[in-house]
């Protein structure tokens, strides 16, 4: 096989990795429609590379099966926004801002943001706004998607990329932020974090849900 019908190949078994964690080579080749021989050819690849690693893991009477997933070589893999410079300069607010200007300058931020946000989306239903926002989050890096809510009462937006991680690990209220971005991006719903990658998980997500009584809209800040 040459190497321009490996690369989508190869892209292909990384994002699926990266949405889905933790992948058997057989799992992986049934989605791809290759064989399992193939798919193992990849992965030896990936793995020499540094991208990906794999562990036994029992699921019953039997031979254990090997589990792919990212290392964190792979992981930077993906497109990576959060600069060098933006957490020099957040750290150097840290440390000669007191600490109510910098929440204040967050949630400025947070609200500017989230009034991008519902501008995007317009007015349609609650599914089609979240479509809209899954898409506008996967264009700034987040590699997103939608599911329908564990009880069928909302939606769940999974992000397995996070394209401000580095600033993240060192300024856990700046996950505080996105979280508040999507409660004001939805403001006739309760929106909740469900998983969050720096508690060892492999993706962050935000649980919408319709609520009886939506907060008004704030007028949009753009035009002022």
């Amino acid at each position: 096989m040459g190497a321009s019908a490996q690369a989508p190949t190869r892209e292909a078994t990384l994002t699926l990795l990266l949405r889905q964690g933790q992948v058997s080579a057989s799992a992986l080749a049934g989605q791809l429609n290759i064989s399992v021989q193939a798919m193992r050819r990849h992965l030896r690849t990936l793995e020499d590379e540094g991208l990906v690693e794999s562990s036994a893991v029992s699921a019953g009477p039997g031979r254990p099966s090997n589990q792919w997933r990212l290392t964190q070589q792979g992981h930077q893999h993906f497109p990576d926004g959060s600069e060098t410079f933006a957490i020099d300069l957040l750290e150097s607010m840290v440390t000669s801002l007191p600490a109510e200007t910098l929440a204040t300058l967050l949630n400025s931020q947070a609200l500017h943001k989230a009034d991008l946000y519902r501008r995007q989306l317009g007015d349609g239903s609650l599914e089609e706004r979240i479509r809209i926002l899954v898409q506008l989050r996967s264009n700034e890096g987040y590699v997103s998607e939608m599911v329908p809510a564990t009880d069928g009462s909302g939606w769940c937006i999974n992000e397995y990329h996070c394209s401000v991680q580095r600033i993240a690990e060192e300024h856990p209220a700046v996950c505080d932020q996105e979280l508040q971005v999507i409660r004001m991006t939805f403001q006739d719903c309760q929106v909740e974090r469900v998983h969050w990658r720096l508690e060892s998980g492999h993706s962050c997500g935000f649980e919408i849900k319709p609520q009886a009584n939506p907060l008004p809209q704030p007028k949009s800040d753009l035009h002022k």
